[in-house]
């Protein structure tokens, strides 16, 4: 990719007068060298496997371990039954996130945005909005072009891998490419994409990677809930003019540094933080002993 920065990506929006996806468009285009169409294509195809999973989500399925399977449409009930604290639209991209995260778990087919455990985060974000809004296909995938290009940063300047950098690079990536989607959707420039998407991976600097039995399950689903909710509040204050005080890409850096700086334990290995505590030993325990 040739934008190392989101300055860049910035950058290149005033000096050809284009928008923030269309950017990252022409880069895909070079970088691949397809056309415009097949750029496009690409991001269809992937667009449709999103929502596949999505409408394909399995209430009854569980995961091999039988820790995770179910609560997506334990959720979606209560949603039907009561308006949610965080309304009915919060409720839905609830709902997906954790659909999404079980069905990761439980080996259906996915895609990774920008990894399977952080998976459901950007479908949360987009689905709902697509359905809710009625919104033309054609921008969400822009939006998508969006999210591309924050992830490939984020990627380039850090990491998105929980073993390099902690949950921060999987959960708090996927909410930053989703809260710059969003912005994006809601009409928001490319200056405040890029805030709103340093403010969704401020909000998540330090979390930790910590796999309980170091399965894709306890905390990963869950979190991508939190994941998907944060990029919300984070594209709603990008939209009300407020500005992330330290710089998109200063915020990147910063959490390459701290995930630089986690013990290893905390970094996807299965040795610390929740997969340490007396449960998640115990569960680690039942599950080894279990495949005996």
């Amino acid at each position: 990719m040739a934008y190392a920065s989101l300055a860049e990506i910035i950058d290149y929006t005033k000096e050809h007068n284009i928008l923030f996806w269309e950017a990252v468009l022409e880069d895909d285009m070079a970088e691949r060298k397809v056309t415009k169409e097949a750029s496009f294509h690409q991001m269809k195809a992937t667009w449709d496997a999103i929502r596949h999973a999505c409408s394909h989500y399995e209430p009854k399925r569980r995961s091999s371990s039988g820790l995770v399977g179910g609560q997506g449409a334990q959720m979606e009930e209560y949603c039907r039954a009561r308006t949610p604290l965080c309304g009915s639209f919060v409720g839905k991209v609830m709902t997906q996130a954790l659909k999404m995260g079980e069905s990761n778990a439980c080996m259906k087919r996915i895609v990774a945005a920008p990894t399977a455990g952080a998976c459901g985060v950007l479908p949360a974000a987009l689905v709902p909005y697509y359905e809710e809004r009625k919104e033309d296909e054609a921008r969400i995938l822009e939006a998508m072009y969006v999210s591309a290009g924050i992830g490939q940063v984020i990627a380039v300047r850090a990491s998105i891998s929980g073993a390099a950098g902690g949950c921060q690079a999987e959960i708090g990536s996927a909410s930053a490419m989703a809260a710059g989607a969003l912005t994006y959707l809601e009409g928001g420039n490319a200056a405040q994409i890029c805030h709103a998407s340093a403010m969704a991976l401020k909000n998540l600097l330090g979390l930790v990677c910590d796999p309980v039995a170091g399965l894709v399950e306890i905390p990963c689903v869950k979190r991508n809930v939190i994941g998907a909710v944060n990029a919300l509040s984070a594209a709603d204050m990008a939209l009300a003019g407020i500005e992330s005080r330290i710089p998109p890409d200063q915020v990147i850096d910063a959490m390459k540094e701290v995930g630089d700086k986690l013990d290893a334990s905390l970094r996807e290995t299965g040795m610390g933080g929740l997969a340490a505590t007396p449960a998640g030993i115990e569960i680690m325990d039942k599950l080894h002993h279990k495949t005996r």
